[in-house]
């Protein structure tokens, strides 16, 4: 049974740091790209980093780009994202989700099988 588990959410001020991890078990993580998605109430689900398998390859989406890292750790079957910098628009549910196709360049959705709860961010201005 396929287990991902998303942690690390909170309020923050604009401008503060959050560190969100994923631990993910009952499947062969580093055979799996990772992703982290985010959706705001009444707003589509969107991408806003994911990793290949290796770690070798990452996608951010623009409004991310130079605040965000994303990163896995394959031994202890973890992802994380660290969110620097953040910005009241950055507030919404953040999902952790493994996939097992890789698109260079793209985080959508729909290629990602396995998804976590969920955890919430909020970014007070």
């Amino acid at each position: 049974q396929v287990q991902v588990v998303e942690s690390g959410g909170g309020l923050t001020q604009a401008g503060g740091s959050l560190r969100l991890s994923c631990k993910a078990s009952g499947l062969t993580f580093d055979d799996y790209a990772m992703g982290w998605f985010r959706q705001a109430p009444e707003k589509e689900r969107e991408g806003v980093s994911c990793i290949s398998w290796s770690g070798d390859n990452t996608y951010y989406t623009d409004s991310v780009k130079g605040r965000f890292t994303i990163s896995r750790d394959n031994a202890k079957n973890t992802l994380y994202l660290q969110m620097n910098s953040l910005k009241p628009e950055d507030t919404a549910m953040y999902y952790c989700a493994a996939g097992n196709v890789w698109s260079t360049g793209t985080c959508f959705p729909y290629n990602y099988n396995y998804w976590g709860q969920g955890t919430q961010v909020t970014v007070s201005s």
